[in-house]
């Protein structure tokens, strides 16, 4: 009877090559980093084609602003042509117009606006008539004004938090409301009505500015609003004569004009100012910057008021004016209402 010892059962495996064994670990090593890399790429959007790599960046998204449901179609991220935000393209924008008339106080109340470090409000842009021609280069400007992409002196850096214009009710804005209406609706857009209590003062702004505009007193230089007391002064000797027979029929048509802006544009998101109110209370320019939802500042203007004190001061036909005005709906306008 024959005895298999242990070692019997011991099968010895050839000797591989030291070469081989890294070969083969090389190899996995390889196809691992491979596998790994593709799903990174994947992961970042870059996909091999052709040779070529095309890379596709993805921006990432703005944090959801901590803002009221009804006030989110007012924020806005606008991306100019022009120009890169960089690191303020998630600093929301809110879009505003103000909405007016000549001889209003709007410049003043424009440069207020400016002198807030957030706010780019950038002038009459419709006062060129090839911007209002019809309601296509309407909203042309309009767009490339919201887009950041107009830029004027009043720009600010890419941090504004509101941008907007300064809009005559005579320069396409009421022929063209309703669209227009739509628009502000669309776009978030929101309305800053400014006008003048006192439509018998605005009168006198408009024919003394209508005069310098001929005259030039200032130098041989038109200015419409003025920067110096001796500016104001010179632009005041000038007192314009009132044609009293057309007088009561112009001031309807400018408070009616006023009244049916107030309707076309009730539907938006706006706030209402009296010029009147914001020369004697300044509260209310902390009133615009909560609307506009921007930092209080204490805001202020270079421009200096032309016409001070009684009106009786700055018109040839005083007389006149009063015994025309008394007993009606605006003998009111006779009195002194501000003393700035």
């Amino acid at each position: 009877m024959y005895c298999l010892s242990q070692d019997s059962f011991v099968f010895k495996l050839p000797k591989k090559s030291p070469l081989v064994l890294r070969m083969v670990v090389l190899s996995f090593v390889m196809v691992c980093a491979v596998y790994i890399c593709s799903i990174c790429l994947k992961q970042i959007g870059v996909v091999p084609s052709a040779g070529f790599l095309n890379v596709e960046v993805f921006e990432r998204p703005c944090p959801e602003p901590n803002i009221e449901p009804w006030d989110i179609p007012y924020v806005h991220y606008p991306k100019p042509k022009t120009y890169s935000r960089e690191e303020c393209s998630c600093n929301p924008v809110r879009y505003f117009a103000i909405l007016s008339m000549q001889r209003s106080g709007s410049g003043w109340f424009e440069t207020l606006l400016n002198n807030h470090t957030n706010i780019s409000s950038n002038g009459e842009i419709f006062s060129v008539k090839d911007r209002r021609a019809n309601v296509s280069t309407i909203f042309e400007t309009l767009d490339k004004v919201y887009n950041l992409d107009w830029l004027t002196s009043a720009s600010k850096n890419e941090c504004t938090s509101a941008v907007g214009l300064k809009w005559m009710l005579n320069q396409g804005l009421m022929k063209h409301h309703e669209e227009i209406v739509e628009y502000f609706k669309t776009r978030g857009v929101s309305a800053i009505f400014l006008f003048r209590r006192n439509l018998l003062r605005r009168m006198i702004s408009v024919l003394a500015n209508s005069y310098d505009r001929d005259a030039k007193l200032l130098n041989g230089t038109h200015k419409s609003h003025t920067h110096s007391p001796k500016e104001a002064e010179i632009l005041a000797r000038y007192k314009p004569v009132i044609n009293t027979t057309l007088l009561i029929g112009d001031l309807k048509k400018v408070q009616e004009m006023t009244t049916n802006a107030l309707s076309y544009f009730n539907t938006t998101r706006h706030i209402f100012l009296y010029y009147e109110d914001v020369v004697k209370n300044r509260t209310r320019l902390d009133d615009v910057q909560e609307f506009l939802k921007v930092p209080k500042l204490n805001l202020k203007s270079r421009q200096v008021k032309i016409h001070h004190g009684p009106l009786s001061q700055h018109v040839q036909n005083w007389n006149e004016v009063q015994t025309t005005l008394k007993g009606t709906d605006y003998e009111n306008f006779l009195l002194e209402d501000y003393r700035k």
